[in-house]
């Protein structure tokens, strides 16, 4: 009991101090403002370098004034001269600041910002007797006062729930989290830049739908007021994109964010980003050569090489990525062969290794449940998993060799599905059994199960050329290429329950 009473007491102290702090910073406003220096009347502020560029080519900017400007967060004042740093754009720069240059009144005022106020520095370039490259600054200028203090200097923002909430000090404060966003930013115009280069076309669909398609996910529900109907955050962007394959275009992407009234983990957000592809005349083994190339591509030009390290692991990005059947995969880690026996008996087997099924369930969905519980956690390097079953693969074209199974693969590393892609099921009468199966499911209670979709059925009825469509899941490939554990270290404003 001792323990706890004294650690409410330190967090009772701590909250008393930064009120206290808080305070003294309002009240600093408040003199700057009577005195005709209310910094925040201030509409602008021209800069004539960043610090990146000042650090990166000093032999550019050596004995050149220039003008900077970023917020303080450090200061080590000596009598008349002080150093201190400004972190701009997630760099971080000395200044070195003399009463006798900048001005006794100046000076005075500068002792009394704060650490995070932003401030703006003319001055000349140069290095101090230790090497480190600064601005000795000529003129300072307090651009806009911080009311709230940072987090104590050694121990930074650590607590994560409290970084995600307030992502802009995390930004402040932890330098490696605006690397990920801009490696972020990177990947993007990656992804972009490729596509384009093998000859698509990105194209923009809707966000708000009136049926929620091209994915079994349970969807947000809003309501349209002047059409006076429900509407669907979308789920994916398939069943549009492949109407402008039915008109005419040959290759089209979209980088677009999508909803999903769902859990939340490491790997899942209600929102996330994705891109999807199709390409008509082309099949799913064409989709995993686009998805090799394109994770090569990112790697090679935001990280430099095509062997990334994820969470200690060396993924091999270079190297042709192995295309194994659901089936043989099964077969490899778990030993049940789906190809021998009826469908009770290999129940009966995936039973015995702690697999959840129920009795009487379909030869295909016994496979995919065998895999999913059994063999996705086993897939480490990156790995095509081929020939899905027809159950679990309602918009996929069946395998003329196995009607069982589908064209469809998912491209699995890190025990984490990064893309799924098919041959494009084009034929009108058998993509509407198959929504007519997926409306009996959700009638049996499955929320997750697809919408019958008469629109785009008549699409399909006007004739689609074959095709293969892919869909990569954008936040994720982001973890991958930034070594970040969880997803919500790669989104900006991850979704949060609100604080009471």
């Amino acid at each position: 009991m001792t323990d706890i009473n004294e650690n409410v007491n330190n967090v009772e102290q701590e909250q008393e101090d930064v009120s206290e702090i808080i305070a003294v910073r309002r009240q600093k406003l408040a003199d700057l403002v009577a005195a005709g220096k209310d910094p925040f009347e201030i509409t602008k502020f021209d800069r004539t370098a960043r610090a990146e560029d000042i650090l990166s080519d000093f032999e550019k900017y050596e004995t050149k004034v220039v003008t900077i400007a970023g917020r303080m967060i450090s200061r080590r004042i000596m009598g008349k001269a002080s150093f201190g740093h400004l972190l701009d754009g997630g760099k971080k720069l000395q200044v070195y600041f003399r009463r006798d240059d900048v001005g006794e009144e100046d000076y005075a005022s500068f002792k009394k910002w704060d650490i995070g106020d932003i401030i703006g520095v003319t001055g000349f370039v140069f290095k101090t007797q230790t090497g480190e490259i600064s601005v000795h600054a000529q003129k300072i200028v307090l651009l806009s006062k911080s009311l709230n203090p940072l987090p104590e200097k050694y121990h930074g923002l650590t607590n994560t729930d409290l970084r995600y909430r307030q992502r802009y000090v995390d930004l402040i404060v932890n330098p490696e989290v605006m690397d990920t966003f801009a490696k972020r930013s990177k990947i993007i115009s990656c992804i972009r830049n490729y596509m384009e280069s093998i000859g698509f076309i990105e194209v923009e669909t809707p966000v708000l739908n009136s049926i929620p398609g091209g994915a079994n996910a349970r969807p947000f529900i809003t309501h349209h007021n002047a059409l006076d109907i429900d509407m669907y955050m979308r789920i994916a962007t398939e069943l549009y994109l492949k109407r402008l394959i039915v008109g005419g275009f040959d290759k089209v992407f979209e980088i677009g964010r999508i909803f999903r009234n769902e859990g939340m983990d490491i790997k899942h957000n209600p929102e996330f980003t994705t891109i999807e592809l199709y390409q008509a005349y082309a099949d799913y083994n064409d989709m995993m050569d686009i998805t090799e190339g394109l994770f090569r591509y990112c790697a090679k030009e935001v990280l430099h090489t095509e062997d990334v390290v994820y969470q200690g692991n060396v993924l091999h990005f270079g190297q042709k990525w192995p295309r194994v059947t659901m089936i043989d995969a099964v077969k490899q880690y778990t030993g049940i062969d789906f190809n021998q026996g009826t469908t009770e008996e290999l129940i009966a087997q995936a039973k015995k290794i702690g697999v959840e099924i129920e009795e009487g369930e379909s030869w295909g969905k016994a496979l995919y449940e065998v895999f999913d519980q059994k063999v996705e956690e086993k897939l480490i390097q990156p790995v095509f998993i081929i020939d899905y079953p027809v159950e679990v693969s309602p918009l996929a074209k069946r395998k003329p060799s196995d009607k069982r199974l589908t064209e469809r693969f998912e491209c699995f590393m890190m025990a984490s599905e990064m893309g799924n892609a098919f041959s494009e099921l084009n034929d009108p009468i058998d993509q509407r059994g198959r929504f007519e199966q997926q409306a009996r499911e959700r009638a049996k209670g499955d929320d997750e199960a697809q919408f019958m979709d008469e629109d785009f059925v008549n699409a399909l009825e006007y004739g689609m050329p074959p095709t293969g469509g892919l869909g990569i899941g954008i936040d994720r490939m982001v973890m991958m290429l930034t070594d970040n554990y969880s997803i919500r270290d790669v989104l900006l404003f991850p979704t949060m329950k609100p604080r009471k």
